[in-house]
């Protein structure tokens, strides 16, 4: 598995706008991107400008696919805009862990989760 952890900032008023084309990205992935184990997006409850986003594939690979992907492209074209400074990125390789594929009922539950 490959996985991708992002920290942004977002800028004052931003926050609707970003957490929208949030949403509208993960649906074309959930849709589009089978090698995509989970797309998840956090707010920071003591920073409510600051979202975590959590990204994990089958392998690296099903990431180079996604990032050449046009929504994926429309998405990092478009967050600019609602960002205060770059993100901070962080590539991560398992070296151990645990996932449980429970089928696509299981991946839609935590988009709706995500997306509510």
């Amino acid at each position: 598995m490959f996985a991708l952890v992002v920290r942004v900032e977002l800028s004052d008023g931003h926050e609707e706008a970003f957490d929208r084309l949030v949403s509208e990205t993960l649906g074309r992935i959930e849709g589009e991107e089978p090698g995509t184990f989970a797309s998840v997006v956090h707010a920071v409850e003591e920073s409510p400008q600051s979202r975590i986003l959590h990204e994990l594939y089958n392998d690296y690979e099903a990431f180079e696919t996604h990032e050449h992907n046009s929504h994926t492209q429309r998405f990092l074209t478009e967050r600019e805009q609602h960002l205060r400074h770059d993100p901070l990125v962080w590539r991560l390789s398992t070296k151990a862990g645990l996932a449980s594929a429970r089928g696509d009922r299981d991946r839609r539950q935590l988009t709706e989760v995500v997306d509510p």
